[in-house]
């Protein structure tokens, strides 16, 4: 990936799907194979910084300084315990962003500006992983505006297809109206429970639907992985052989074989 930043947007307008953990656990594991990755924490739920052991009192800048202030996302970003990874953590301070940028002109095209301009990132990061809100707002807009494709987590529950169907939607008209070039990377089915029927229907009803589009990793549902956050730590560093951190492994290796064939055709 030399030479190249492919910056992802991980979203979904539902809360509780996985979103924050695959962004946590999808950037380690990108890290550990030797890609040099940026989290970019946008959520003012600010769960990534805290799953990654940025402490609340060590956010001196925060993506909402990129968003208001100008501040360029190097000097926002933090090392994490993660070689090769560091993140641009989260503040409450976003949960106003809407109210002080809605007469701006510029408004859907911050954080893509912020990235775009600052030859220090592009090509220094092999991979900017984004970590929306639980909603479609101006904040989502700015990642999806900025990034050149979405990974959708999808829990493997009643009302995924519904779900879906609105996010696609979303993509849809911010590809019409903000961003051309912006592709759905995959969907990634999470919380997985092989005993649930009511799973298995949705993995197969979702791979109906989306096709290849769905990557053959899927998340299991794990106590390892469930308990890693509140120790500040990615599941990868908090137990490596856990089920799901090897998932994560195996996702983040299908990530990379699909964006090796987006760039070379």
């Amino acid at each position: 990936m030399s030479g190249q930043t492919r910056i992802i947007a991980i979203a979904n307008q539902k809360g509780g799907v996985g979103k924050t953990t695959t962004a946590i656990n999808l950037a380690t594991a990108l890290a550990a194979i030797g890609e040099k990755v940026l989290v970019l924490d946008i959520d003012p739920q600010g769960n990534a910084s805290t799953g990654l052991g940025i402490d609340r009192n060590n956010r001196r800048l925060s993506s909402y300084d990129v968003l208001i202030h100008g501040v360029s996302v190097v000097e926002a970003a933090l090392p994490t315990a993660v070689p090769n990874l560091s993140v641009v953590p989260s503040t409450l301070d976003l949960l106003g962003v809407e109210m002080e940028i809605a007469a701006q002109t510029d408004r859907s095209h911050r954080l893509k500006n912020a990235l775009r301009h600052d030859p220090r990132i592009i090509g220094n990061f092999s991979y900017i992983l984004i970590d929306c809100p639980p909603s479609f707002n101006l904040l989502t807009l700015n990642a999806m505006g900025a990034a050149a494709s979405v990974l959708v987590p999808l829990q493997c529950e009643f009302l995924a297809l519904e779900g879906l169907s609105q996010l696609l939607e979303t993509v849809k008209r911010v590809r019409a109206s903000l961003n051309p070039k912006l592709n759905i990377q995959g969907i990634v089915l999470t919380m997985y429970d092989g005993r649930n029927n009511l799973a298995n229907q949705v993995v197969d009803d979702v791979r109906a639907f989306m096709g290849e589009k769905v990557y053959r990793t899927i998340i299991p549902r794990n106590v390892r992985v469930s308990e890693a956050p509140s120790f500040g730590k990615p599941a990868l560093l908090y137990d490596l052989k856990c089920a799901g951190s090897q998932a994560y492994l195996q996702l983040a290796s299908e990530v990379i074989q699909r964006e090796r064939r987006l760039l070379a055709s």
